[in-house]
Parts: C-alpha cells; sequence; structure tokens
C-alpha cells in the first residue's frame, strides 16, 4: 500500500491552510512539510496497524499483520483453518494472554532480534497458525506465568559443577 497519495494530500492542505497566513505562513509550512513528512507515514502506519489489530480481533483464530517493505506498508491476512481440516495437536497448551484481565491495552515495542532468530520464530508461528505477533505474546506471557520454581532455576542458571553427593568424614 503506497501512502504517498495520502502524504501528498495532506501537504496540500497544509498549504492551503498557510495561504491564509501570508507570506510568511506559506514560506513555514514549506519548511514544516519535509519534517512532517516521516511524522505523518508513522501516524498513518499506526493507524494501520490498530484497524489491524481490531480486524484480528474479530477474526480470531485468523489475523492480520501489517508488514513494511521499504517505507510501504502492505497487509499479510492468515486465514482461520477450515474446519473441516484436521488441524496437528499443539504439542503442549499455549498459556492463555486473556485481554479482558488487564490486557485490553496494548502498547508498542521495538524488538531487534538476530535473523535466525527471527527466522525460526517465524516458522514456529507458522507452524501453530499464528501471526508473529501472537506467538511472541503468548511466549512472554508463558514465560511469565512459568511456575516460580521454574522461573528461578531459569534466573538462577544451570547449577553445573555446583552439586556434590556422598559421604564426606
Amino acid at each position: 500500500m503506497d501512502l504517498t497519495p495520502y502524504v501528498e494530500k495532506l501537504r496540500a492542505e497544509l498549504a492551503v491552510a498557510a495561504e491564509a497566513g501570508g507570506a510568511e505562513a506559506r514560506a513555514l509550512a514549506e519548511r514544516l512539510t519535509a519534517p512532517l513528512e516521516s511524522a505523518i507515514r508513522l501516524t498513518l502506519l499506526e493507524a494501520l496497524s490498530a484497524a489491524a489489530d481490531e480486524i484480528t480481533r474479530d477474526l480470531a483464530p485468523g489475523s492480520v499483520d501489517v508488514r513494511l517493505r521499504g517505507v510501504n506498508p502492505g497487509f499479510v491476512v492468515h486465514l482461520p483453518q477450515a474446519e473441516t481440516e484436521a488441524a496437528p495437536a499443539p504439542a503442549a497448551p499455549a498459556p492463555a494472554w486473556d485481554e479482558s484481565a488487564g490486557g485490553a491495552a496494548t502498547s508498542r515495542i521495538n524488538l531487534r532480534l538476530p535473523d535466525d532468530l527471527k527466522t525460526r520464530i517465524e516458522e514456529a508461528a507458522g507452524r501453530e497458525r499464528l501471526s508473529v505477533n501472537t506467538w511472541l505474546v503468548r511466549a512472554a506471557a508463558g514465560a511469565l506465568d512459568a511456575p516460580a520454581e521454574r522461573r528461578a532455576t531459569a534466573e538462577r542458571g544451570p547449577d553445573l559443577g555446583q552439586r556434590f553427593t556422598g559421604w564426606v568424614r
């Protein structure tokens, strides 16, 4: 999806508004147009992402993802598996992420992953027929909701070479 027509329309609207203020306002509008373009694109991308999230909630268990190619967003739709198809049983149930339990508000984070890890995450999400975002949310929730004993062991690290058994005199 090319955002250029929308950015150009906003530029034109800014120019029309600046005309009412005279030459000085017109000059200011021209100077502000270039820096505002990235903010406009980001705002449009955030609106598209919010719309995709809303559609995903209605489409569940399917999903819609917004992906960037260069500066232009695109949509990837993952349709729910047909009821007649036999779905492969997951090895273990994914931890539930209940939006009604305080998760209704969402926040955006920037996550940088090594390419090989990103590929593995995309493959895992694909095997479970989930969007990468949903898969990451479930993985994070599962890690945080893990039993305290398992979490403490993970935080402490492996006890390699720290255990001794036997009799001492």
